[in-house]
Protein backbone atom coordinates (compact mmCIF):
# COMPACT_ATOMS: atom_id res chain seq x y z
CA UNK A 1 0.00 0.00 0.00
CA UNK A 2 2.85 2.77 1.29
CA UNK A 3 5.70 3.21 -1.18
CA UNK A 4 7.53 4.97 1.25
CA UNK A 5 7.35 4.04 4.89
CA UNK A 6 9.02 7.17 6.32
CA UNK A 7 6.53 9.12 4.68
CA UNK A 8 3.43 10.36 6.67
CA UNK A 9 -0.13 9.12 5.98
CA UNK A 10 -2.96 11.53 6.03
CA UNK A 11 -6.49 8.84 6.58
CA UNK A 12 -10.22 9.82 5.57
CA UNK A 13 -13.12 8.33 4.65
CA UNK A 14 -13.72 7.11 0.92
CA UNK A 15 -17.37 6.09 1.00
CA UNK A 16 -17.99 10.15 1.88
CA UNK A 17 -18.24 12.22 -1.08
CA UNK A 18 -17.71 15.22 1.15
CA UNK A 19 -14.58 13.86 2.43
CA UNK A 20 -13.55 12.77 -0.74
CA UNK A 21 -13.48 16.26 -1.68
CA UNK A 22 -11.74 17.18 0.99
CA UNK A 23 -9.20 15.05 0.36
CA UNK A 24 -9.22 15.79 -3.67
CA UNK A 25 -8.80 19.42 -2.00
CA UNK A 26 -5.68 18.37 0.39
CA UNK A 27 -4.10 16.53 -2.78
CA UNK A 28 -4.71 19.36 -5.14
CA UNK A 29 -4.19 22.57 -3.15
CA UNK A 30 -2.72 22.23 0.03
CA UNK A 31 -0.34 19.07 -1.01
CA UNK A 32 1.10 17.78 1.80
CA UNK A 33 4.23 16.07 2.06
CA UNK A 34 2.31 12.76 3.00
CA UNK A 35 0.09 10.27 2.08
CA UNK A 36 -3.62 10.87 1.31
CA UNK A 37 -5.62 7.11 1.32
CA UNK A 38 -9.05 6.37 2.04
CA UNK A 39 -8.98 4.22 5.33
CA UNK A 40 -10.93 1.21 2.96
CA UNK A 41 -8.03 1.48 0.99
CA UNK A 42 -5.32 1.31 3.43
CA UNK A 43 -3.57 -1.36 5.50
CA UNK A 44 -4.58 -0.19 8.69
CA UNK A 45 -2.86 -2.86 10.63
CA UNK A 46 0.20 -1.49 9.01
CA UNK A 47 -0.67 2.13 10.27
CA UNK A 48 -1.88 1.38 13.61
CA UNK A 49 -5.16 2.51 13.19
CA UNK A 50 -8.43 0.51 14.05
CA UNK A 51 -11.35 0.73 11.60
CA UNK A 52 -13.19 2.26 14.22
CA UNK A 53 -10.64 5.04 14.82
CA UNK A 54 -10.45 5.22 11.47
CA UNK A 55 -14.49 5.74 10.97
CA UNK A 56 -14.63 7.80 13.65
CA UNK A 57 -11.95 10.88 12.12
CA UNK A 58 -9.14 11.46 9.93
CA UNK A 59 -5.92 10.25 10.96
CA UNK A 60 -2.27 11.82 10.72
CA UNK A 61 0.05 8.37 10.74
CA UNK A 62 3.96 9.24 11.48
CA UNK A 63 6.28 6.83 12.06
CA UNK A 64 7.59 6.37 15.38
CA UNK A 65 4.76 8.29 16.36
CA UNK A 66 1.08 7.26 18.02
CA UNK A 67 -1.55 8.60 15.50
CA UNK A 68 -3.73 11.38 15.93
CA UNK A 69 -7.14 12.13 15.13
CA UNK A 70 -9.66 14.98 13.91
CA UNK A 71 -8.55 18.43 13.88
CA UNK A 72 -5.14 17.38 15.47
CA UNK A 73 -4.37 14.98 12.56
CA UNK A 74 -5.26 18.09 10.21
CA UNK A 75 -3.07 20.08 12.37
CA UNK A 76 -0.14 17.67 11.85
CA UNK A 77 -0.89 17.25 7.90
CA UNK A 78 -1.17 21.15 7.29
CA UNK A 79 2.11 21.67 9.36
CA UNK A 80 3.93 19.16 6.87
CA UNK A 81 3.50 20.99 3.55
CA UNK A 82 6.31 22.17 1.64
CA UNK A 83 8.00 25.03 0.21
CA UNK A 84 6.59 28.40 0.10
CA UNK A 85 2.88 27.79 0.14
CA UNK A 86 3.43 25.97 3.29
CA UNK A 87 5.73 28.28 4.94
CA UNK A 88 3.22 31.39 4.72
CA UNK A 89 -0.13 29.87 4.66
CA UNK A 90 -0.59 26.43 5.58
CA UNK A 91 2.12 25.80 8.33
CA UNK A 92 0.78 28.38 10.71
CA UNK A 93 -2.57 27.52 10.12
CA UNK A 94 -1.69 24.25 10.97
CA UNK A 95 0.53 25.53 14.05
CA UNK A 96 -2.36 27.45 15.04
CA UNK A 97 -4.87 24.36 14.86
CA UNK A 98 -2.44 22.55 16.88
CA UNK A 99 -2.72 24.40 20.06
CA UNK A 100 -4.26 22.84 22.81
CA UNK A 101 -7.20 25.16 23.31
CA UNK A 102 -7.69 25.64 19.83
CA UNK A 103 -7.68 21.70 18.78
CA UNK A 104 -9.73 21.06 21.86
CA UNK A 105 -12.52 24.04 20.79
CA UNK A 106 -12.19 22.22 16.82
CA UNK A 107 -13.21 19.17 18.41
CA UNK A 108 -17.14 19.76 18.58
CA UNK A 109 -16.77 21.56 15.36
CA UNK A 110 -15.37 18.62 13.98
CA UNK A 111 -17.54 16.29 14.66
CA UNK A 112 -20.61 18.30 13.99
CA UNK A 113 -19.13 18.60 10.41
CA UNK A 114 -19.03 14.95 10.90
CA UNK A 115 -22.34 14.06 12.41
CA UNK A 116 -23.63 16.66 8.87
CA UNK A 117 -21.67 16.25 6.09
CA UNK A 118 -24.35 14.96 3.97
CA UNK A 119 -25.51 18.32 4.12
CA UNK A 120 -21.63 19.68 3.24
CA UNK A 121 -20.94 21.09 -0.19
CA UNK A 122 -20.22 17.39 -1.71
CA UNK A 123 -22.28 15.48 0.44
CA UNK A 124 -24.66 13.05 -1.31
CA UNK A 125 -27.35 10.59 1.40
CA UNK A 126 -24.34 8.02 1.07
CA UNK A 127 -22.60 10.08 3.49
CA UNK A 128 -25.42 10.52 6.30
CA UNK A 129 -24.00 8.47 9.34
CA UNK A 130 -25.93 5.88 11.20
CA UNK A 131 -27.03 6.65 14.75
CA UNK A 132 -24.62 3.99 16.37
CA UNK A 133 -21.74 5.56 14.44
CA UNK A 134 -18.34 6.38 16.47
CA UNK A 135 -18.14 9.93 15.04
CA UNK A 136 -21.25 10.11 16.68
CA UNK A 137 -20.00 9.61 20.04
CA UNK A 138 -18.70 12.61 22.33
CA UNK A 139 -15.06 12.73 23.14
Amino acid sequence: MMEDMDRPTFVFDGDCAFCSSCARFIERRIRPAAHVVAWQFADLDELGVTEDEAGAAVQWVTAGRAPTAGPVAIADMLRSVPGAAGRFLWRPLGALLGLRLVSASAWPVYRWVARNRHRMPGGTAACALPPNHPARAGR
